[in-house]
């Protein structure tokens, strides 16, 4: 495996706590190379007037550093 770095990212989506981390992963992907995996460091929700209106998380993303 190389040298690693941790990147912290946080990510929403109104459908899932799912949908929210395939959100942020496709986000990171995009503008990181080289992506290895992700933890969720944290879920919130956000809520209005009794119903759940968003989903919210925080990942750690790994990914290797060019040589």
């Amino acid at each position: 495996m190389g040298v690693a770095k941790v990147i912290e990212i946080i990510s929403s989506s109104p459908e899932s706590f799912e949908d929210a981390i395939e959100n942020g992963i496709q986000r990171a992907t995009a503008t990181v190379d080289q992506v290895q995996g992700a933890w969720v460091k944290e879920q919130k929700v956000v809520v209005e007037k009794g119903k759940i209106v968003e989903y919210r998380v925080d990942l750690k993303v790994t990914f290797l550093l060019n040589e």
